[in-house]
């Protein structure tokens, strides 16, 4: 079974009263750190569950571990300082 992009969510629930988070996903890159994190910790983290047909994973994570941050746009003045620190400091743009 091939799914679109669109179909290969990341879903985070939790209600007020619980002190840890699920998350379903189908991301590689957070499907790995997730491992790894689990790893490391399995006192606050674990594989819930895994389809490996379709490629997703469940992790069970305690509430104070996962964080989500939300970031104002940088202004153009913001971004052209950052772009030439960047340039400065020998990054160089991939895409």
């Amino acid at each position: 079974m091939k799914l679109t992009k669109y179909e290969k969510e990341t879903i985070i629930l939790t209600s007020e009263g619980d002190d840890t988070y699920s998350v379903y996903t189908f991301n590689s890159a957070l499907k790995r750190r997730l491992a790894e994190f689990a790893k490391k910790y399995p006192d606050l983290c674990h594989l819930e569950s895994e389809d490996k047909k379709v490629g997703c994973q469940s992790y069970v994570i305690d509430k104070a571990r996962l964080s989500i941050r939300i970031t104002a746009p940088y202004s153009e003045a913001r971004r052209q300082a950052a772009s030439a620190s960047a340039k400065e400091h020998g990054f160089v743009k991939t895409r």
